[in-house]
This record gives structure tokens, C-alpha cells and sequence, in this order.
């Protein structure tokens, strides 16, 4: 989500020309659009197989989960809020890192997200649990697809996306003391179709950051880093829906 590889409109990719239309081709525009694919599923690759990583390991912690959030531990705070800094780690380290550096991190973040996504199976049924799942893993590709064939701007619609992103973060701090059942399920509401919006929003993202990564010691970097934005997208996604139509125990 964060504009770390936006288009810079006067760079090009290495070896290849713009066109007409600002677009880089390469001969007849074959080796550009094999390129481009290989980029988007080395992207989708990275993100399924971190989602496939967070499910497993927190099937195999949720009993540890449960013991936490009955005993009213401190380390189930530390355990919710460590994906936060490694998301932090590396958006701000992104320039300093080597990209196997990078991949570390994904992989780490991607277990520690896993810890803290195993309290869902205490607070919700499995079968819910998995309706929610595969109803947003049916919406996220639905809208990957769209954001990446469509030929419409979404730039704009980003900057509304992530204000509504924000706007979410304060309302959820704000009924952390409210505690009202409406603003709670508009929240929820609220949240599934901003993070639909950025599924589109960002596979067009990183669908035009390939043509100024492409053939750059920076691409490795662009691949995890897009792994990162749609993982977001998608846990985000599910987590709001779950809460929106989730049956609790």
C-alpha cells in the first residue's frame, strides 16, 4: 500500500525504449509482456505462498493463542502488534536492505502474522473462518484481475483508499472506548470495501512499476515489497469481512 515504487514518468526500464503512448516495448512488445508476467506471478507466488505460511502456523498455534488471551497476558500484545514493525522494517529499510535481506523479513512477517491471526479460530467458528477465507481469496483475485486489465487511472482512487485507511485506524481506536456495536459493524463494512478498492488499486501499481524495475538491480526488492502490498490487501480483506459476517463462539 505504501508508494514506495511509484512510476517516476521521466525513467525507463533498462534496455527498452517508450513508445508513443509512454509505454515500454521491447521487439513488438514480446519480451516486455513475457517480462511483465513473469514479474506479476514471481509477485503472486511470494503472496500466496506467505498466506499459505500465516494459515499453517496459526492452525498449529491456536491452542497456544487461547491459553494467552484467557490468561490476559502482555506477550499476546507484543504478538498482535510485531507484524506492524516488521511492515516498518522494511518500508523505511527498503534502500539499505539486500534483497535476500528483504526476503527474511517477508518470511518472518509472514509467521508472526500467522501467531497473531491464530486468536481468529478462539473467537470465531472454523466454518466461518473458512466461508470468510475463500470468499476473499474469490474477491481478491476478481479484483487483481480487474486492476490489472483495466485501463482506467486508479491513481487517483489510491489516494482516497489509504485516507479511508487511516480514517479506519482512528474509528477503530476511537471504539476501542465507545465500544458501539453500530460503529463496530461499519466499521467492518467500511473496511472490506476500501481494501477491495486497494486490490485493484495496487496490482495497477505494480503492474506500471514494472517498466522502471525491469532489468534493475532493484526488481528483486519491487517483487517482495509488491508480495508485502497485496498480502495487506488480502489478510485486511478477510480479517473486516470475518468480522462482518462471522459467526462468533
Amino acid at each position: 500500500m505504501a508508494n514506495w515504487n511509484d512510476p517516476q514518468p521521466t525513467r525507463t526500464g533498462f534496455g527498452a525504449s517508450p513508445n508513443l503512448n509512454g509505454e515500454v516495448m521491447g521487439r513488438g512488445g514480446t519480451a516486455v509482456d513475457q517480462g511483465l508476467r513473469r514479474y506479476m506471478l514471481s509477485i503472486y507466488n511470494y503472496m500466496a505462498s506467505g498466506v499459505l505460511l500465516s494459515g499453517v502456523v496459526a492452525l498449529l498455534f491456536q491452542g497456544v493463542a487461547a491459553q494467552l488471551m484467557l490468561s490476559g497476558s502482555p506477550l499476546m500484545w507484543l504478538i498482535m502488534l510485531a507484524p506492524l514493525g516488521f511492515v516498518m522494517a522494511m518500508s523505511f529499510g527498503i534502500n539499505r536492505m539486500q534483497t535476500s535481506t528483504l526476503q527474511a523479513l517477508f518470511w518472518g512477517f509472514a509467521v508472526v502474522m500467522g501467531l497473531s491471526l491464530s486468536t481468529i479460530f478462539v473467537v470465531y467458528t472454523g466454518a466461518s473462518v473458512a466461508a470468510a477465507f475463500f470468499a476473499s481469496a474469490a474477491a481478491f483475485a476478481g479484483l487483481s484481475l480487474v486492476g490489472y486489465t483495466t485501463k482506467k487511472d486508479l491513481s487517483g482512487m489510491g489516494s482516497f483508499l489509504i485516507m479511508g485507511v487511516v480514517g479506519l485506524i482512528v474509528a477503530s481506536l476511537i471504539n476501542i472506548f465507545l465500544k458501539s456495536p453500530g460503529l463496530y459493524w461499519a466499521i467492518s463494512f467500511l473496511g472490506v470495501l476500501i481494501f477491495a478498492g486497494l486490490t485493484a488499486y495496487d496490482t495497477q501499481r505494480l503492474k506500471n512499476a514494472y517498466y522502471h524495475v525491469a532489468g534493475t538491480e532493484f526488481m528483486g526488492k519491487a517483487i517482495v515489497m509488491g508480495a508485502l502490498s497485496l498480502y495487506l490487501d488480502f489478510i485486511n480483506m478477510f480479517q473486516f469481512l470475518l468480522s462482518f459476517m462471522g459467526d462468533r463462539r
